[in-house]
């Protein structure tokens, strides 16, 4: 018999209730030294489910970011098959870039302030209709991808649907080349975390990371290239892209 053993009959026969609960604390087996702790879940990207905006409204409020910066490069992926999906997603029928007109507004002045540095800014994706975004959802189950939308990667319900996401790099203003990020975008894994890069690519997330965070902007840690805007009461929209 174990020492342990012997002490617990031992209190058991004095004290079996007071002493029953602390005793079997005090033999349980200590934990395996390579246990791995419990990791938190991803937190939700998706916004807060609300109505879709009319139209009439999303033109009050979204802007053409070339109509206030005409300087800033678009090169809208999802307009084109160049992205995850192979197509064009629904919605997407000009190379236009829309914003609220806020943050169209402090985009423009990102641009304006990195051309003293020889730096320009090269748009990927911005307001997103939300047809859209239903058919990346809808791509995520043909390819049984759900990983995708569990661990981040796509959101149902998207910041772009609001006109407050904006996807992009920094480009060379002499050569017109995008700047080494370390991965392309819409890369979707950790390789493509803004802080999970090194040497040139680490440099050049930084002082997009930087640009964009001093005109009132937040980067989403996952994707080295989305940043987000905040408006109070913002609005979803599906108003096609033209």
């Amino acid at each position: 018999m174990t020492a342990c053993a012997a002490e617990y009959s031992f209190h058991m026969r004095k004290r079996p209730a007071i002493l029953f609960g602390a005793l079997l604390l005090a033999c349980a087996p200590p934990p395996a030294a390579n246990t791995p702790a419990p990791q938190p879940a991803a937190a939700s990207i998706n916004t807060v489910e609300t109505e879709i905006a009319p139209d009439a409204v999303a033109d009050t409020l979204l802007t053409d970011v070339r109509s206030v910066e005409p300087r800033i490069v678009v090169e809208l992926r999802y307009a084109t098959p160049n992205n995850f999906t192979g197509a064009p997603l629904p919605g997407y029928f000009a190379n236009r870039a829309f914003l609220r007109r806020e943050a169209a507004a402090a985009l423009a002045r990102v641009e304006r302030e990195l051309r003293p540095q020889g730096l320009g800014i090269k748009v990927f994706d911005a307001y997103r209709p939300v047809r859209a975004t239903l058919a990346m959802v809808d791509w995520t189950e043909r390819v049984n991808r759900p990983d995708l939308l569990k661990d981040g990667y796509i959101a149902s319900r998207s910041r772009h649907n609001l006109g407050l996401a904006i996807d992009l790099t920094l480009i060379d203003l002499t050569s017109g080349r995008d700047l080494e990020m370390g991965t392309p975008f819409d890369t979707f894994s950790a390789a493509a975390h803004t802080a999970n890069a090194s040497g040139e690519a680490a440099v050049n997330r930084q002082k997009l990371k930087a640009a964009m965070e001093r005109e009132g902007f937040a980067n989403y840690d996952q994707e080295w290239w989305h940043f987000s805007f905040n408006v109070e009461n913002p609005l979803r929209f599906d108003r096609p892209i033209r």
